[in-house]
């Protein structure tokens, strides 16, 4: 039973009971009747708004999860893309200067130098002890294979 229904019994038990309306208590009762079927009107009118709201809402969310779906399927077949073509590495270091730790990629390495983010100090590479290295393996892989 809504509340509708429950404020018109109320109606037809005060009219059953037959209480004088004339009376102090018979206004009072009628008062709070009217009050309470007023009350139940808007109690209506918000829930329809409400149900309103939830199916713009509900329209609102199915256009946003389209948006999601052609953006972050774009951006998905990107990164398959890009993790065909080459993993690029990623190197760490320690500034001298500040202590603090410093991510880089290849071509840092390629130009020999780079410049701390975190005070600005320049830290250069020599890359021949490591050229060597490499060459030494290489030639260790190479009597292997014979």
């Amino acid at each position: 039973m809504g509340i509708s229904e429950k404020i018109a019994y109320l109606k037809g038990l005060m009219e059953g009971m037959k209480i004088d309306e004339q009376s102090n208590e018979g206004k009072l009762f009628a008062a709070i009747v009217d009050v309470l079927d007023e009350v139940a009107l808007e109690v209506e009118d918000l829930t329809d708004e409400v149900m309103e709201l939830g199916d713009g809402l509900d329209v609102v969310s199915d256009d946003l999860s389209d948006v999601e779906d052609l953006v972050y399927d774009d951006e998905d077949d990107d990164e398959d893309e890009d993790d065909e073509d080459v993993e690029e590495m990623c190197y760490a270091t320690t500034c001298p200067e500040c202590e603090e730790k410093i991510y880089f990629d290849e071509t840092y390495l390629e130009d020999g130098c780079l410049k701390c983010p975190n005070c600005g100090a320049k830290l250069e590479f020599d890359l021949s002890d490591l050229e060597e290295k490499e060459e030494d393996e290489e030639d260790d892989t190479d009597f292997s294979q014979h």
